[in-house]
C-alpha cells in the first residue's frame, strides 16, 4: 500500500531523514514516534507531499507522490495536529466544501452522511464549528480526512487537547477506520500508540531505530522475561533458593509488602519460562504463592533506551 524507499531529506547541511526505507501494508495501523526534531514531522510532511525529498521516493498504490501528486493524493486523506476548520461555516457547509474541493464523484448527500454517521457528528452537522468543542472539532477534521474514501488515512497528534472521554472515544475510532482503512498515526503519547496500533515504528535522529509489531517491539530490548510474585514465607529463604534456580537472570525483593506476603520481582533469562519450577519449589517448601504475574517493560521505557542508544 505505501512504499519509502532510500528516503532523505536534507536542509543544507543537516540531514532531518537519513536514508530511510518502509513497507506498510494495506489495513496496518502503525504508530509513527519520534521525539521533537527526529524526523518524524518532515517524513510525515513528505508522505502527504507537503514537501519534497532531496532523494529516495514514496509510492501510494503503486504511484509516486511526486511525480504523479494529483492521483497519489486522491488516495491520502490527512488529519493535522491543528484540524483546517473554516469556523464561519456550519459543519455541512464545510463538508460540502471539502467534497467539491476534492472533487468527489460519489452521491454526495449519501456519502457525508455516511461520513457524519461513522465520525459521530450528525448532531453538530447544522451548528457553526466556531460553536462546538474540542472534541467535535477534532471528528469535523477527521470527517474531512474521509471525504472521498481515501484508502490511507494519516492522522497527526489526534487526540492532542481531549478530555479522557474524547481521547477513548476517538481511539475507539481510529480503531474501527483500521478495518477499512491504512492508518499511520504520528503521537506522542506512547501509551496511544500501543491501545490502537498493530505495528510501532520509532525514528531517531533522522534514521530508523524501531519496526515490530506493537506487542514484539518491547524485545527489542528486553533479553529477560519479567514476573512480579508474592509469597508468604521467610524471606531471606526465599530469596536465596530462587537465586539458585536455574534460568534465573536476577532477584530482587522489594521493601514493601503486601500483608504477610513479601514482593519479589524475578528475571529469567531469554526462553526460559521459570512460572512452573517457581511454582514446585514453593509448594515443596510449604510456601505460599498469593500473587503471580508478568511485567512488561513500558512502551516510554522501550522508547528512551532504543533514543540514548542511537
Amino acid at each position: 500500500m505505501i512504499d519509502i524507499s532510500n528516503l532523505t531529506k536534507k536542509y543544507g547541511d543537516k540531514c532531518a531523514v537519513n536514508n530511510i526505507s518502509i513497507h506498510i501494508n494495506e489495513g496496518e495501523v502503525v504508530g509513527f514516534l519520534g521525539a521533537n526534531g527526529a524526523g518524524k514531522t518532515t517524513t510525515m510532511n513528505m508522505l502527504t507531499g507537503f514537501i519534497s525529498s532531496t532523494s529516495g521516493n514514496i509510492k501510494i498504490k503503486g504511484v509516486d507522490i511526486l511525480d504523479n501528486p494529483l492521483v497519489a493524493k486522491k488516495s491520502i486523506g490527512y488529519l493535522p495536529e491543528i484540524p483546517p476548520l473554516y469556523e464561519d461555516m456550519t459543519v455541512w457547509e464545510y463538508l460540502n466544501f471539502i467534497y467539491e474541493l476534492k472533487g468527489c464523484k460519489f452521491a454526495r448527500e449519501q456519502h457525508l452522511e455516511e461520513i457524519c454517521e461513522v465520525v459521530k457528528i450528525k448532531d453538530v452537522a447544522k451548528r457553526l464549528i466556531r460553536n462546538i468543542s474540542k472534541g467535535y472539532k477534532q471528528r469535523v477534521g477527521l470527517a474531512q480526512a474521509l471525504v472521498g474514501n481515501p484508502k490511507v488515512i494519516i492522522l497527526d497528534e489526534p487526540t492532542v487537547g481531549l478530555d479522557p472521554r474524547q481521547i477513548i472515544e476517538m481511539r475507539k475510532l481510529i480503531k474501527a477506520l483500521g478495518k477499512e482503512h491504512t492508518v499511520i498515526l504520528s503521537t506522542h503519547i506512547l501509551p496511544e500508540a500501543q491501545a490502537i496500533c498493530d505495528r510501532i515504528i520509532i525514528i531517531d535522529k533522522g534514521s530508523i531505530i524501531a519496526d515490530a509489531k506493537t506487542e514484539e517491539i518491547d524485545a527489542l530490548i528486553n533479553e529477560h522475561h519479567r514476573i512480579t510474585a508474592k509469597i508468604c514465607g521467610p524471606s531471606d529463604k526465599i530469596l536465596a533458593e530462587i537465586k539458585s534456580m536455574q534460568g534465573i537472570a536476577n532477584v530482587q525483593m522489594l521493601p514493601e509488602k503486601e500483608a504477610d506476603a513479601n514482593i519479589f520481582i524475578i528475571e529469567a533469562k531469554s526462553n526460559v519460562d521459570i512460572r512452573k519450577p517457581l511454582f514446585s519449589l514453593l509448594a515443596s517448601k510449604m510456601w505460599y504463592l498469593v500473587g503471580l504475574e508478568t511485567s512488561g517493560t513500558s512502551l516510554e521505557d522501550i522508547f528512551i533506551k532504543l533514543t540514548n542508544k542511537n
